[in-house]
């Protein structure tokens, strides 16, 4: 059977207080069970899901990551050494305001307080340097050069051997790709309901069963001439008249002539199963997915083709009881709401959360406000990391989850309720399904370097320094979007864009 890896998240004691401090060491199957962690803003949550992302690769655990703000690339940032050097690229945009010291300076005093924060957690140098080597870190940043490039259509474009081993995994990825052509030409993309999407549909599956991919410029040519005969029991032309199907190839060639689209159709293929498979070095994958860069409604369209993939990737799996990968998402907000929103990225989510764990993978949602999730994400979560909530409605959310589920009565709820308003920063209420009571939990100090949400510029330069590559011996040089963001047609023209 082998050791059961345990992750060191940092330390607990009881939920009063008292007491001193014992090593908390979450066994790693725990998350398969799911983890929600939530708290306000400065409750030390990013840091939290760090902790949790950087023990999990170090239990050789791939791990793939969702960062919506910027955030989850300073894993970039785990500097394998105690050096004072390490920091000194990094100081720009951290400083206060009126700080005389030089770079030098910051840079050894940023040094010494790491050094001193990981050694009283028990974290050494020779901890960095395995962790640094045993892990593969990649950023990849749909639309943008900042990380690499992401295709965003490849489930169409790029045919995947899923059609030739699991047809059903196969069609889902290929609808989410057909709906996301189409809220892109500003049609219904509704599978069940929209016309053009049961079209391209069939068209796209014509080819893609008989071996070949379905590129764009291939189904615009059969909306033309489409090479069948029917769709369901009627004739192609009745089920959609050539008039509109030739609007329908129009609207097509325009966003296919569009300099900007070209830039959503190269880069890695969007394969999850190819990403946290560990290559011949044989170092654990970390792949983040960071779309801090694009606007609200961006973001819903890619991550919504993104999940479907990981979720058709998961079902394929065998069954395991051990944890084989985790699926973090970092500020989940938007993006699995409750009833009745239901974005792109909703079903997915919640079909991850209630399916995964017969797989053996595990999904940690983190955000700052429990009303944002849907209750069937929340209901599945079978480890939550409570921090600090000031309004009622979100401590009452969480409370009546954290008691009921501890078998607390309604005393007991209320000293729960008061803990969780009174928590300091960096301090947790757990509850763990696997164990009985609730404790607080400290996480540890992170081996990265949490300075704070990258720009582009930076999460390329970060990039390019964890490859070894100095500006002498760069093949590419950072040119920031690839043609801008996508146009879309019902884009809210007052939503913020992130730097």
């Amino acid at each position: 059977m082998g050791t059961v890896p345990k992750l060191y998240l940092g330390g607990s004691r009881r939920l009063d207080g008292k007491g001193a401090n014992a090593r908390m060491l979450l066994p790693a199957h725990h998350l398969v069970t799911h983890g929600v962690v939530v708290g306000m803003t400065g409750s030390g949550k990013t840091g939290l899901v760090t902790v949790t992302v950087e023990e999990a690769l170090r239990a050789c655990v791939p791990v793939l990551m969702i960062d919506v703000k910027g955030d989850l690339p300073n894993l970039l940032l785990a500097f394998p050494s105690f050096e004072a050097s390490e920091f000194t690229p990094w100081i720009d945009g951290i400083t206060a305001p009126g700080d005389e010291r030089t770079r030098d300076e910051i840079a050894r005093d940023l040094a010494a307080q790491r050094k001193g924060a990981l050694l009283a957690w028990e974290i050494t140098e020779s901890n960095l340097a395995a962790f640094h080597a045993s892990t593969d870190v990649r950023v990849i940043t749909p639309g943008s050069t900042a990380g690499e490039p992401l295709h965003v259509l490849s489930s169409l474009e790029r045919r995947s051997s899923r059609w030739d081993t699991d047809i059903e995994s196969a069609r889902s990825t290929l609808g989410a790709a057909v709906s996301l052509v189409l809220r892109l030409l500003g049609r219904d993309p509704d599978p069940a309901r929209s016309r053009e999407h049961v079209l391209l549909s069939v068209l796209a599956e014509h080819h893609l069963t008989a071996g070949r991919a379905a590129d764009l410029t291939t189904l615009l040519e059969d909306l033309a001439n489409p090479p069948v005969a029917t769709i369901g029991a009627l004739a192609v032309d009745a089920f959609i008249p050539k008039s509109e199907r030739r609007a329908l190839a129009a609207a097509l060639n325009s966003l296919l002539g569009s300099p900007t689209f070209a830039a959503w159709r190269q880069g890695a293929t969007l394969d999850v199963g190819g990403w946290l498979t560990p290559g011949p070095d044989g170092r654990t994958p970390a792949v983040i997915v960071s779309v801090a860069h694009l606007d609200d409604e961006e973001r819903e369209l890619v991550l919504g083709v993104l999940l479907e993939e990981v979720l058709a990737w998961v079902r394929a799996l065998p069954g395991s009881q051990r944890l084989r990968a985790l699926v973090v998402f970092d500020e989940v907000y938007g993006f699995v709401p409750p009833h009745p929103a239901s974005p792109p990225t909703k079903r997915p989510i919640v079909a991850l959360v209630k399916q995964a764990r017969a797989f053996g993978v595990g999904v940690v949602l983190a955000t700052q406000n429990p009303m944002d999730l849907d209750y069937r994400a929340l209901g599945n979560a079978g480890l939550w990391c409570v921090g600090r909530l000031q309004t009622d409605a979100d401590r009452s959310r969480v409370v009546e989850g954290l008691a009921s589920s501890s078998g607390a009565d309604r005393a007991t709820a209320h000293a729960i309720s008061a803990t969780v308003k009174d928590l300091a920063p960096r301090w947790f209420v757990l509850r763990d399904a696997h164990a009985t009571g609730l404790t607080l939990l400290q996480p540890r100090w992170a081996m990265s370097f949490l300075r704070g949400p990258m720009t582009r510029a930076e999460m390329h330069a970060a990039v390019k320094a964890r490859r070894g590559e100095t500006d002498q011996n760069r093949t590419t040089e950072y040119t920031g979007t690839l043609g801008g963001s996508l146009d879309l047609p019902s884009k809210n023209p007052n939503s913020m864009q992130n730097p």
